[in-house]
């Protein structure tokens, strides 16, 4: 599959995630991508608007001022308000209201800003990866996520935009790398969505300009890291504060507020006064107050991106390390803390992971293949690396190599392959 754009320009690619986001840029025939913050690589996708001198910062430098706590608004997950009607709403920042389509093109034109410090100028020519599907299911809200993302892009500044589904992107990064034609399962698992293609890659294939008959399916599923986060968040913070707890008439809290405290771009809406007051009225349904105590605490100081960066840490940690971790929630009391072990997290992920790997076979399946004719499964996206997903994927296609690419920069890679040589 081509992406059509004329070639007088310089094209970036920008792989814009849930959770973290990356520019690359083809020079001389190689991709490569560019440091956007300091000698990084990859810029978490949040932006932080500062109510006390009235600035806007982004990414790494975006969490920490909030987690310092200096007063204003932080955003994060931003992709996942695509497609939804949150988009067009305006919202309160330092500088009055804007819209999230708005904040969005704001930080694609830093994503741009930033690039121009490597290319020389602010490119004008971008190839953005997109998810299978931002929406499952609603080919109009799909085509409307599009179109806002589109519409963001060149309000940031690019004057031709176009799109990739990002695991095709991801199959142009993996056959970077291989001396012979394979026929392989692209897995991208991001922080918003999990996307599959079966591709047959090649050293020969690379040079052809129209690669439509090299993909043979795509599938993919509205699951992905934050959703592992919201899961785990849900099981083993949120009882803390009140989540599943019975009050004095046998009657469960009502669940709304941890579902929302425990989601990335819902966080925001409860710090609204008639969130708080609502809150405030929960306390009947407490048998336990001091669980609401916390629970206000954290709403009134404003700690749930912090808990949430939290869980996320935790659930990095316990992977890695294949070892209980702890979670500190000392914010919300002092010595308060939850644990994560990996085999609570095998058992609260493994309906997530069971669909998410349900769409992977789907998606050989429509391909009119079976497990055993891949050469091989490569895997991109920061949420692939999560060790019961890799184990879980194992099982299912038994046999079969994985291999592990660039997880948060082959997307924007591949992008910048898809467009013309700079």
């Amino acid at each position: 599959m081509s992406v059509k754009l004329p070639s007088s320009l310089p094209t970036i690619g920008i792989d814009f995630g849930t959770s973290n986001s990356a520019v690359a840029c083809r020079v001389d025939g190689a991709a490569r991508l560019l440091p956007i913050e300091g000698a990084a690589t990859t810029l978490p996708t949040a932006i932080f608007f500062n109510a006390e001198d009235r600035t806007t910062h982004f990414g790494r430098e975006a969490i920490a001022l909030y987690l310092a706590g200096i007063e204003g608004r932080l955003m994060r997950s931003l992709k996942s308000l695509l497609g939804s009607a949150l988009m067009q709403e305006k919202t309160a920042i330092y500088d009055g209201l804007v819209s999230f389509e708005d904040i969005i093109a704001r930080f694609l034109r830093e994503l741009a800003v930033r690039a121009s410090r490597e290319l020389g100028r602010v490119p004008e020519r971008v190839v953005i990866g997109r998810p299978v599907h931002f929406v499952d299911d609603d080919s109009k809200r799909d085509e409307r996520a599009e179109e806002s993302l589109r519409h963001a892009a060149r309000e940031a500044g690019f004057r031709d935009v176009a799109f990739q589904l990002e695991p095709i992107a991801a199959a142009f990064d993996y056959e970077q790398r291989i001396a012979k034609e394979s026929l392989v399962l692209i897995v991208d698992v991001g922080g918003g969505t999990s996307d599959f293609t079966v591709v047959r890659v090649g050293p020969d294939r690379a040079a052809r300009e129209d690669r439509s008959s090299d993909v043979l399916a795509t599938s993919g599923v509205h699951i992905g890291g934050t959703d592992f986060d919201q899961r785990l968040n849900l099981d083993r913070v949120m009882p803390e504060f009140g989540f599943r707890h019975t009050g004095a008439q046998g009657r469960e809290v009502p669940s709304k507020v941890f579902f929302e405290l425990s989601s990335w771009h819902l966080i925001n809406w409860l710090y609204a006064a008639k969130a708080v007051r609502q809150a405030k009225d929960l306390r009947t349904s407490y048998s336990d107050t001091r669980l609401h105590d916390r629970l206000m605490t954290v709403l009134e100081e404003r700690h749930g991106h912090r808990i949430a960066s939290e869980v996320e840490q935790a659930k990095i940690d316990a992977s890695v390390n294949d070892a209980p971790t702890a979670i500190d929630l000392s914010c919300a009391e002092p010595g308060l803390a939850a644990s994560l072990s990996p085999a609570d997290m095998a058992q609260q992920l493994s309906p997530l992971l069971e669909n998410v790997i349900a769409c992977a076979h789907a998606c050989v399946k429509r391909a009119g293949l079976r497990s055993g004719d891949l050469d091989a499964i490569y895997l991109t996206g920061g949420s692939s690396a999560l060790r019961p997903f890799q184990q879980a994927l194992r099982r299912s296609f038994a046999g079969v190599n994985l291999v592990e690419g660039d997880l948060f920069g082959g997307v924007a890679t591949g992008l910048a392959c898809a467009g013309p040589v700079a």
